[in-house]
């Protein structure tokens, strides 16, 4: 199986200034993002010496261990995709705007819900935005990487709100977070994975 790799950045880790701070994008990544990445190739590792041993006596560890840090492997990637250099009126437009106009009345009313739920997540976790087989917008949370997948939805847009996202600048100010992290949603790319 191919290792995961960290993926580089689409910006410089200074270019979400002032919303999100260089010093926590750089940590975030090449630290957190890194280990997730680190500990799903040591998995799979595991998961493969078991096989050539015949020995599967940990394989409920391993196994676990391979959804959790691909998981959180996979959400950060998107996560770093969803960014891009912010603006105070950034919005989404087109056929993504209509849609979350004709699912939640308008986009005031969406980041109000969304920001709401993402808020509200117990401990660390996501808030994500996702489309079902109709296209029919939802929003949920997850509080662990390997629980975001929900069957039949497509997920667009994550927002990570483990503390090592956004503590260094906004310690416990969840809420202020995503205010600002709405204003560096790369919206192209959002809409991009609605199909």
């Amino acid at each position: 199986m191919e290792k995961a790799v960290l993926p580089k950045l689409p910006y410089a880790y200074d270019a979400l200034e002032p919303y999100y701070d260089a010093q926590t994008v750089e940590l975030h990544h090449s630290k957190h993002h890194q280990a997730y990445v680190d500990g799903f190739n040591k998995a799979v590792s595991k998961v493969e010496e078991a096989r050539e041993s015949g020995d599967y006596s940990l394989m409920k560890h391993w196994s676990k261990e391979i959804a959790f840090h691909g998981g959180g492997h996979a959400l950060h990637c998107m996560f770093w995709e969803n960014l891009r250099p912010g603006s105070e009126d950034n919005a989404p437009s087109g056929a993504l705007l209509e849609k979350i106009e004709s699912t939640f009345g308008d986009f005031a009313t969406f980041k109000a819900q969304f920001s709401a739920a993402t808020a509200q997540v117990e401990g660390s976790g996501w808030g994500i935005l996702a489309a079902d087989a109709d296209g029919e917008l939802r929003i949920f949370t997850c509080e662990n990487h390997q629980k975001a997948i929900i069957p039949g939805y497509t997920i667009l847009l994550v927002c990570d709100v483990w503390e090592h996202a956004y503590y260094l600048k906004y310690q416990n100010r969840r809420p202020e977070w995503l205010e600002n992290f709405f204003k560096i949603i790369n919206w192209d790319a959002v809409a991009s994975r609605m199909g």
